[in-house]
């Protein structure tokens, strides 16, 4: 089997949209594309990358399993808009001519973001939407002649079947990059280590190029995710809570993580509104009925951690 050593998960970097939700209304989803400091966040990811695979411990990773394949290979996956093509070609910048390292990069239209509906309307109307959304539930709420998050969930089921038959091959590379959007990030690894939908929606976004790492341990050949994601519930002011739980065991990824604090920090302003959203819907007493179904996922300390090894039962 060929599967990866490592499964990096990278969301784009900030785009006009972020910036401004007007876009939306005359641009379409696919054409957005990353602004000035997006460009430089992904070149920044790129150096950190390049750090992460000058790292020793991919060689002694590659001894300790007797694989013959280069611990330096890459397969990048992207989503075909273009502000995910920018990130990816940005990223590429840092490693790209650097002795050792090789790559393979394909487009793939199936990690494209949730559907929102063409071009969004006016802004009165957008708000109503998100706050039906937010009532609805994110992972549920299809948008008006656009997707759910479950729907994403269907298309990355597809995806990892792919993925799946890739890993069979032998000469598979020993890093897969998959450069992508917030919320199929978030499906994705949803699928992966079979979280409940309030998981999914108890997590905040994903900072922009920030890279979500998936380790595979020699022991039980078994994926475990290593970067810790951040629920609404986790205080903004603490750092390490993002800088995962690996400083022993997963030095070179744990020096990954750290690199990225700034990207971290990037999207601490935005979650603050996000925030009140989603207090303000889950602490609703008409909900109360509701939430007393839930099974008890928004009280476990780190959901992330508690369900980051997969499982094939």
């Amino acid at each position: 089997m060929g599967r990866p050593k490592y499964i990096l998960i990278v969301r784009h970097g900030e785009s006009e949209g972020n910036c401004d939700k007007a876009v939306n209304r005359y641009t379409p989803n696919h054409l957005v594309s990353l602004t000035q400091n997006g460009q430089m966040q992904a070149l920044q990811a790129g150096v950190a990358l390049l750090k992460f695979l000058l790292d020793q411990k991919l060689e002694e990773n590659d001894e300790e399993t007797g694989s013959k394949r280069n611990p330096r290979s890459i397969m990048f996956f992207t989503s075909p808009y273009l502000r995910t093509r920018q990130t990816c070609n940005n990223i590429i910048e840092g490693i790209k001519d650097v002795p050792g390292v090789q790559y393979d990069v394909r487009e793939e239209p199936r990690m494209r973001e949730q559907d929102f509906g063409n071009f969004q309307p006016g802004l009165v109307e957008m708000e109503k939407i998100w706050k039906e959304r937010a009532q609805y539930g994110h992972f549920f709420f299809r948008i008006p002649h656009g997707e759910s998050a479950a729907d994403v969930y269907d298309r990355v089921a597809s995806f990892n079947e792919s993925l799946f038959r890739k890993f069979r091959y032998d000469n598979f590379p020993n890093i897969l990059v998959l450069v992508t959007h917030g919320i199929w990030s978030r499906v994705f690894l949803m699928k992966w280590f079979k979280w409940t939908y309030e998981e999914f929606e108890s997590l905040k976004n994903i900072p922009h190029c920030q890279f979500l790492v998936m380790k595979k341990h020699n022991d039980d050949q078994k994926y475990h995710l290593k970067t810790r994601l951040l629920t609404w519930n986790d205080s903004d002011d603490n750092d390490e809570l993002a800088l995962g739980e690996c400083r022993l065991n997963d030095l070179e990824v744990y020096k990954l993580i750290q690199e990225q604090r700034d990207a971290v920090n990037s999207t601490k302003k935005k979650n603050k509104k996000l925030e009140e959203m989603y207090r303000q819907v889950y602490n609703d007493s008409q909900l109360d009925g509701y939430k007393n179904k839930l099974v008890s996922t928004f009280q476990m300390e780190n959901p992330s951690v508690t369900n980051s090894v997969e499982s094939f039962q």
